[in-house]
């Protein structure tokens, strides 16, 4: 299905707010000529994994592309190896590009659409892939396993033009005489022969690894993809969609680059690694004389991000032998990683929108991923206050049964936000990280005999530390000075330092998940074995003390606990218990690291 297309220019977006990019480029002036009267697109996941931040930036560019030039992107899973493709993998990935995408471009996906495929290729060839369209909305995908009938017959096709043979060899074979650029003895099978023995392959009669379909190009060619490659092997195995039906299965090669012909797929964006796949994308659009409109192969450079592994094989070991809780663990930088920790689609969007589109690798920092965050949360995130290490601060001079009510910002960035009531009383606690009984250099928080302000209230003073009989800190005496109530008209004495608080009989205990990155260096594969650089720190679980209002967070909103960082409820809350992701730490913690 796909959602009734509305015609719109290609400068559907306002100039000032529209990316640019040679691809978008070519799109654009692919629009000015009338090679194209509207852009679609594709964003073809394999369902063998769940998808990560790589795939991100491929669904913001595909659909981000659709959306400005008025077109169309479809949703296709790339399901042509059933023995590594599951129907949860399906499920996740739908999950996550619905989720990245919400509110965004619902008006430019591609999913199931067809009336009609063609079931064989007709003798009219050039007809075969002309599409009629439904206009009812139904929630699938589109599949490359749903255009195998189709495949099949050009396949076909091509046997019977003399351009693909059966062959007999091994794969090791196959692939020892492609490197070497030598033919196999079978490739001279009279056509007949080759037709009868695809057939036979189809029926099931031959078991696996026993014969391939291979197009007939050139095994002295420069470019070892043109060299006679595989097209179709033999697979016994069971299909996630198509179940028991099929016996022999397309390569990736040809069925991707009929799909996207069947599809009238107009830009195929794929990642550098595929150009060298492009003279065989265009051979085959080519060899079975498919007529216009074709669509274009187009590479840019994939994400690569420090920190971090980006290969589906290295992320299924982190979850399969137990690094990590699952896909969905806030340290992976799936998408579903992403989401579960806090991340909003809007952020990822923007991330991806500032690295931008290019020709050429580069390693990206993470950095840049928790800048776009910060920046948004900056702006949208509810202020609270909590503290993570707590420390019982008693102020002496105070009534025992005084409770204050004091006025506290949402949010500095937003005039909207209004304010909110903070208890204040005589028992309260405060982070054990801003009291140092013997502190370093140009410290500015409480200190024996210091002074600083509590966030909204009063200047305080340590007066004694009160220790048990291990010599662990259990409480701080303080006195406080009345007068320095902030707002108040006496406020204006000054103190270098300020910190945050929570009132000891109103605070609630919540569990605090501190996550931090995933390895401990920037290239974790850089020497072949990127387990051994898992940082073992990556995830502290702490018990915080919360101001009561928490009590009312909602799983859709972003809070910053102040001088702390972005938080978000995870999803193992309950209506009894919460449990805190962070999402970010205020400032770029290991930019320090790096230096040093």
């Amino acid at each position: 299905m796909r959602l009734p297309y509305k015609p719109a220019s290609f400068c559907a977006m306002a100039e000032e707010t529209r990316p640019t990019d040679f691809i978008r480029e070519i799109v654009a002036e692919h629009l000015r000529s009338g090679k194209h009267q509207r852009i679609v697109t594709r964003f073809p996941p394999e369902p063998n994994g769940y998808l990560h931040i790589g795939h991100a930036k491929s669904i913001c560019l595909n659909f981000g592309i659709a959306r400005e030039f008025g077109g169309v992107c479809n949703i296709r899973m790339d399901d042509t190896n059933p023995t590594k493709e599951e129907a949860e993998y399906v499920q996740s990935i739908m999950r996550d590009v619905r989720w990245l995408i919400d509110g965004w471009a619902d008006q430019n996906i591609g999913l199931k659409h067809f009336d009609t495929v063609p079931t064989r290729v007709s003798d009219d060839f050039q007809q075969s892939a002309i599409r009629n369209q439904k206009s009812e909305i139904l929630p699938e995908p589109l599949y490359t396993s749903d255009y195998f009938d189709n495949l099949y017959q050009y396949a076909v096709e091509l046997t019977r033009r003399g351009r693909a043979y059966v062959d007999e060899m091994s794969p090791e074979q196959t692939d020892e005489y492609r490197r070497i650029g030598k033919e196999s003895s079978f490739r001279d099978r009279p056509v007949d022969e080759n037709l009868d023995l695809l057939a036979r392959m189809k029926a099931g009669e031959f078991p696996d690894g026993a014969k391939t379909l291979r197009a007939k190009i050139d095994m002295q060619a420069p470019n070892v993809w043109l060299r006679d490659p595989v097209l179709y092997r033999i697979r016994h195995a069971e299909h996630h969609h198509t179940g028991a039906k099929w016996r022999i299965y397309p390569m990736y090669d040809w069925a991707h680059t009929l799909s996207d012909y069947i599809e009238g797929i107009t830009h195929s964006l794929c990642t550098l690694e595929f150009e060298v796949h492009r003279p065989l994308y265009e051979w085959i659009l080519d060899a079975l004389e498919l007529s216009a409109p074709r669509p274009r192969q187009i590479e840019f450079a994939r994400l690569n991000l420090d920190y971090t592994v980006m290969s589906k094989r290295k992320l299924i070991q982190l979850v399969h032998e137990g690094f990590v809780t699952g896909w969905d663990d806030p340290r992976m930088l799936t998408i579903s990683g992403l989401r579960r920790r806090g991340v909003t689609p809007s952020a990822l969007r923007t991330f991806a929108h500032e690295i931008g589109v290019t020709k050429y690798p580069s390693l990206n920092e993470t950095a840049l991923l928790e800048h776009a965050i910060r920046n948004e949360f900056n702006r949208t995130a509810i202020r609270r206050l909590a503290v993570l290490k707590p420390i019982k601060v008693v102020l002496t001079n105070y009534p025992a049964e005084q409770v204050e009510q004091l006025d506290a910002i949402n949010n500095p960035e937003d005039p909207n936000a209004g304010t909110r009531k903070v208890p204040f009383s005589r028992e309260l606690y405060i982070d054990a990280q801003d009291f140092a009984e013997v502190p370093p250099p140009k410290f500015f928080r409480l200190k024996p005999a210091g002074e600083v302000r509590l966030k909204y209230a009063y200047i305080i003073r340590c007066d004694e530390v009160v220790k048990n009989a291990a010599g662990e800190i259990i409480e701080l005496r303080c006195t406080v000075d009345l007068e320095s109530k902030t707002g108040g008209a006496t406020s204006n004495r000054k103190v270098k330092g300020t910190v945050h608080w929570v009132s000891a009989p109103h605070a609630f205990d919540t569990e605090v998940r501190l996550y931090d990155r995933l390895f401990t260096v920037p290239e974790p594969d850089a020497d072949g074995d990127f387990k051994k650089h898992i940082n073992r720190n990556s995830l502290k679980i702490v018990t915080a003390k919360c101001e009561p209002s928490l009590r009312d967070a909602q799983p859709d909103e972003r809070y910053q606990f102040e001088r702390l960082g972005y938080f978000s409820l995870d999803l193992d809350s309950t209506t009894d218990r919460q449990v805190w992701n962070r999402v970010v730490t205020l400032r770029d913690t290991w930019a320090k690291v790096a230096k040093r």
